[in-house]
């Protein structure tokens, strides 16, 4: 679900844009609900799935290359300092852009759950898993509201580009909170709410503003920010009541 695709003012990438694509100039991410993923073509309303129209347009789009120059993948990853052995979620993981990166940032020791709700996206992703031989991931098919995943397994759970397919954001805040061991922390990476020359259209977006007041609302609070991606906010949240 991740979005970064073209802006494609007409194909609601599934209904709002684009969710994993990489949000090329602002492409509509699909129409899940209040807020989508994404990429273009699936779009799911409060947990309905759809899968993307053209899915090879799609994992195309979420796959380019050229994404890395504006989403900044390495220095991301190098800034969350994962360790060896780590668990992270991967909220919104659609093709498996951050999926494949985050495996080997926490070695075989390690693992990563790729949750996504578009079926089609989990198949083209177990492929993608099974050429590059990865054994540490776990593809899990989750839900607009619903992670679908037990408390308190994961170290990290990282959302990017997603946020805004949630139907009830704050209830799904809280959710994925439960994910986290004693530490753990929830980061999110979103398009700011501006015209950029990538990403969903900015009435899809979530303002870093409204964001953190739904974080609060679900109990989180905000531990450092990272300002070194040119469309994006980046935040780090952890529980507010330490448990």
């Amino acid at each position: 679900m991740d979005e970064h695709g073209k802006h494609d003012r007409h194909g609601d990438r599934h209904g709002h844009a684009d969710r994993h694509a990489g949000h090329g100039p602002s492409t509509p991410v699909h129409q899940r609900g209040a807020h989508g993923h994404g990429q273009p073509g699936h779009g799911h309303h409060n947990g309905a799935y759809r899968n993307p129209e053209d899915l090879d347009a799609y994992v195309k789009r979420q796959l380019d290359p050229a994404r890395a120059e504006w989403q900044k993948p390495d220095r991301v990853l190098r800034t969350l300092g994962l360790r060896r052995g780590a668990v992270v979620a991967d909220i919104g993981a659609g093709a498996g852009f951050w999926v494949l990166k985050l495996a080997r940032a926490v070695g075989r020791e390690g693992h990563v759950y790729a949750v996504e709700p578009e079926p089609q996206l989990i198949a083209v992703l177990r492929e993608r898993l099974t050429t590059a031989r990865m054994s540490n991931v776990s593809p899990v098919l989750g839900r607009d509201d619903d992670p679908m995943l037990p408390a308190g397994v994961c170290d990290v759970v990282l959302i990017v580009n997603t946020y805004h397919h949630f139907p009830d954001g704050p209830a799904f805040l809280r959710k994925v909170a439960r994910l986290l061991r004693r530490g753990g922390a929830i980061v999110n990476i979103d398009f700011a709410k501006r015209e950029t020359p990538v990403g969903p259209p900015v009435e899809h977006r979530v303002a870093r503003e409204d964001f953190l007041r739904d974080a609060r609302r679900a109990g989180l609070r905000l531990v450092a920010e990272h300002d070194f991606l040119p469309h994006q906010y980046f935040l780090v949240l952890k529980p507010s009541r330490v448990r």
